[in-house]
């Protein structure tokens, strides 16, 4: 068999592979959350979200809703040197976002049912 119909061969079936595979997944709400930061942010998204006192308080005093922490929560990026991980029973991790030319960190406690937002703090850039 000559090398151009092998390229035929190979290119067709690698088409209708893509068009079935188009055809499955078309619609659902897939995705590739293959690091660990994008896990972790998966994690604590799918999740009900609880504000401690201190955090409920720290909103009011920088003037932030609650929208802005879920933005936090959505589009931040974990600092795992300073997160403790493997913390018993449930892991804590700090995450940090630019909104508006201030940096936002929250410090967020992932249990298997619930996400604890524990505290707040900006720095000014």
């Amino acid at each position: 068999m000559k090398l151009l119909h092998r390229l035929g061969y190979y290119l067709g079936g690698f088409s209708i592979g893509l068009i079935a595979l188009a055809f499955f997944l078309n619609g659902k709400k897939v995705s590739c959350d293959y690091g660990p930061e994008a896990r972790v942010l998966k994690s604590i998204n799918t999740k009900p979200l609880e504000f401690s006192d201190e955090v409920q308080l720290t909103m009011k005093t920088l003037t932030l809703d609650s929208t802005k922490v879920l933005s936090i929560l959505r589009n931040g990026s974990v600092i795992f040197s300073e997160s403790d991980t493997r913390k018993e029973p449930c892991g804590e991790y700090k995450i940090e976002h630019d909104l508006e030319d201030t940096t936002y960190y929250l410090n967020v406690q992932n249990c298997d049912s619930l996400v604890t937002a524990l505290s707040l703090s900006k720095v000014k850039d």
